[in-house]
């Protein structure tokens, strides 16, 4: 069963809540799949991987079609694909339910500082729950 969880933000600092929990999947060992928006989102969050926090190291590719990421433990996309078979998925944009349950561990985010965002959360958090999975909530 998919374990979905959902991180409430309370201000727009999205990008260091996607290193932050790259990294810490990483030292699980675990292989990571983080989706965004749109390839001005993912060259953006390639460069801030690497200076985000000075004492970290986030072994991580851009898959925009010019490199192999099949053996990358963190690859970021815009595309509902797996190109490293990642068990862990980030959602910086929503995904299809089809497309979560193709992993172990899921992440979203509860965008609680904007209203529309907030709405748009909540009803993914119904449609988690009317699929089955359990979604947990964490500060």
């Amino acid at each position: 069963m998919v374990q979905v969880r959902f991180i409430k933000l309370k201000r727009p600092e999205k990008a260091k809540h996607l290193c932050r929990l790259a990294e810490t999947f990483f030292a699980e060992g675990k292989r990571v799949l983080i989706i965004v928006q749109d390839d001005n989102q993912a060259i953006t969050l390639d460069r801030f991987m690497w200076v985000w926090d000075k004492g970290s190291f986030i072994p991580h590719a851009y898959d925009n079609g010019s490199v192999d990421c099949l053996d990358e433990p963190i690859v970021i996309t815009t595309d509902q694909e797996n190109p490293n078979a990642a068990t862990v998925l980030i959602m910086g944009k929503p995904c299809s339910i089809d497309f979560i349950k193709h992993f172990d561990q899921v992440v979203d985010f509860a965008e609680t500082y904007d209203n529309d965002l907030a709405d748009q959360a909540r009803s993914r958090f119904v449609s988690y729950r009317e699929h089955g999975f359990n979604p947990q909530m964490y500060e």
